[in-house]
């Protein structure tokens, strides 16, 4: 089993930038690829960006691509989120969650970071 743990989330004024974390823990080695969600009050959760855990590529959603970076620390197991040029529209609790082949669904979720981005 893989245990995820967000961290970052905080109150930010449109225009800033802010960092995600998502650590990884127990079986990470089965980890395929991880990815980072973030869901709004009264919405649908999106996907916002994802890595293959060897970080050999990524995706980023339409939305963001452009606005946001992600990347992978190997050694500590952890996934960044980089996020800037904040809108209030990205306003959310950011999730994190893996994949353990690639066809498999996105699964062990963390609790989620709250980002809260002010006009």
């Amino acid at each position: 089993q893989v245990q995820l743990v967000e961290s970052g989330g905080r109150l930010a004024q449109t225009g800033d930038s802010l960092t995600l974390s998502c650590a990884a823990t127990g079986r990470t080695s089965s980890i395929y690829a991880l990815a980072w969600f973030r869901q709004a009050v009264g919405k649908e959760r999106e996907s916002v960006a994802g890595i293959l855990w060897s970080g050999e590529n990524t995706y980023y959603s339409p939305s963001m691509k452009g606005r946001c970076i992600i990347s992978i620390d190997d050694a500590k197991s952890t996934v960044y989120l980089q996020l800037n040029s904040l809108k209030p529209e990205d306003t959310g609790v950011y999730f994190c969650a893996v994949q353990f082949d690639r066809r498999g669904q996105f699964g062990s979720w963390g609790q989620g970071t709250q980002v809260t981005v002010s006009s």
